[in-house]
């Protein structure tokens, strides 16, 4: 007899259809799993046996075997468990075949029969509604799966429960979505003092998804303004809470099922190897830029990151996504985000100041900054220059608007930019927009396309740097509330791409 249960392969944020076939037929006993297992797959054939032991449940003499299906598809994680469990006790007529091919199932199986939580719960569940199956999962990944409202999901605590349920002894519950949670806390902008024209900049850069780059003396204040970024983004649309929470699910960062609807707010340090950045490593997981998809990747010291990590960047920063190539599989995942970098002058961070300055300046300023290359410092549509702050101006009381009042011109800009763009496909911001739309959304009146060309001439611009003023200049008008680009958007667009004085 051969019995099927079913669950996943994940491909990136995609879960693949896997049969997981199991047949009992005469032979020398023994307990085999073909079709392409990794170790932990393997390692299943231990679990399910001590599982089956704590529930009294015994082996038959007879030869087992088990094939995932389809057989050329890599098997990894330990969430193969209770699929193999399932279609073992369907094969010993233990549960009903039937009931068991109407589920899709996912969980790791402890020695003593208890579920224990498994990354990709909701990719999993996305699977099951496609294949319009119930979704069998440990407890704890229930309120994760249960946001897929089109699903069943049946959140169990233990083998012992399934089996219950499946032979209609003790039916398991609807599991119940969990909380809408709060995103990080970054504080308000108004904390901030001085450094006007930087929060100018986090604006625009929030607006229409602008990559910036501060350079400034050390205690400039460049941390904690990049931290304030996600508090000046609106709430993620519901397509895009998804989007990022399914990738988090596969990296096994959802908090007991939440799902936010705040922007993600990635910080890796400068010694995060290129697989932590882009992903990769066992299992091709997804990294930090993709973790922040939908949110903000901040660099902080961009110039002390490998070369080699920062120039892997550049790829993604144009596609907003990121393909992981391996020997045996090439796994995509998205990853639009909003890239904010800070950056000391030089090395000992008070190029502007000669009596602190090392003896090298200025030349440490442009050596420093040039470990930045220059394809991906032009893929910066906003750089400015962060001065050092008066210890004086410290004492000052905090003012200047809040968070939430520059929130609202944000919002009020994205609304404006997802109206336009709403019929052209995956074009969301004005980050994304290229090509004829964007000569056609940002062509620039008469006076702003001299000034735009004499700026050209003069900072020889290349042809991005030129789209890229373009695009900022189409953001700070809808900020404004303006139709067209005029000269003095031009303008302010332009004072962000001037050469940084250290010479990057």
């Amino acid at each position: 007899m051969v019995a099927i249960a079913y669950s996943v392969a994940f491909e990136g944020v995609e879960a693949r259809l896997v049969e997981v076939q199991c047949a009992v037929s005469a032979g020398l006993p023994g307990f085999s799993i073909v079709g392409l297992p990794d170790k932990a797959v393997s390692e299943a054939r231990e679990r399910v046996r001590a599982a089956f032991g704590s529930l009294s449940i015994a082996m038959p003499n007879r030869r087992l075997t088990v094939n995932l299906s389809p057989a050329d598809l890599p098997k990894e994680g330990s969430h193969f468990d209770l699929p193999i469990a399932l279609a073992v006790l369907a094969a010993l007529e233990i549960v009903p075949v039937e009931e068991v091919g109407r589920c899709l199932a996912l969980g790791e199986l402890a020695l003593d029969g208890r579920l224990v939580a498994v990354t990709g719960a909701l990719p999993a569940a996305m699977a099951a509604a496609e294949e319009d199956r119930a979704l069998i999962c440990p407890h704890s990944c229930g309120p994760e799966a249960a946001w897929i409202e089109s699903v069943p999901v049946l959140a169990a605590n233990s083998l012992r429960d399934v089996i219950n349920h499946l032979t209609d002894r003790a039916p398991l519950s609807r599991a119940q979505p969990g909380t809408v949670l709060d995103g990080p806390a970054g504080g308000c902008i108004s904390e901030v003092k001085g450094q006007e024209r930087a929060k100018r900049a986090l604006e625009i850069a929030a607006a229409g998804r602008h990559h910036l780059l501060m350079v400034g003396p050390p205690g400039a204040g460049k941390s904690m303004l990049a931290a304030r970024i996600p508090g000046l983004m609106p709430p993620l649309s519901p397509r895009e809470a998804l989007e990022t929470s399914m990738i988090h699910s596969l990296a096994g960062t959802l908090s007991e099922g939440g799902i936010s609807r705040s922007a993600p707010f990635q910080e890796p340090h400068h010694t995060a190897s290129t697989a932590a950045i882009v992903g990769g490593g066992r299992g091709a997981k997804p990294g930090q830029i993709s973790l922040a998809h939908n949110g903000v990747l901040f660099l902080d010291e961009l110039p002390e990151f490998p070369r080699q990590v920062l120039d892997t960047l550049r790829q993604p920063i144009e596609t907003g996504e990121v393909m992981v190539a391996r020997a045996n599989a090439h796994i995509r995942y998205p990853c639009r985000f909003l890239l904010v970098a800070a950056a000391n002058p030089c090395r000992c961070g008070f190029l502007a100041e000669p009596a602190r300055a090392c003896s090298r300046a200025p030349v440490c300023g442009s050596d420093y900054l040039a470990k930045i290359s220059g394809p991906l410092m032009d893929r910066f549509d906003l750089r400015l220059e962060v001065p050092g702050v008066d210890f004086r101006d410290l004492d000052l009381p905090s003012g200047g608007e809040t968070s939430a009042q520059v929130k609202t011109r944000v919002a009020a800009a994205r609304q404006v930019q997802a109206d336009r763009y709403r019929d052209h496909g995956a074009h969301r911001v004005n980050a994304d927009v290229s090509g004829a739309l964007l000569e056609q959304v940002a062509a620039p009146d008469d006076a702003g396309r001299a000034l735009i060309h004499k700026a050209a001439d003069r900072l020889g611009l290349t042809a991005r740097g030129y789209h890229r003023i373009l695009r900022s200049a189409r953001t700070i008008a809808d900020l404004e509330g303006a139709d067209k680009v005029h000269s003095h958007h031009l303008a302010e667009a332009i004072s962000y791409r001037l050469p940084f004085v250290a010479g990057g």
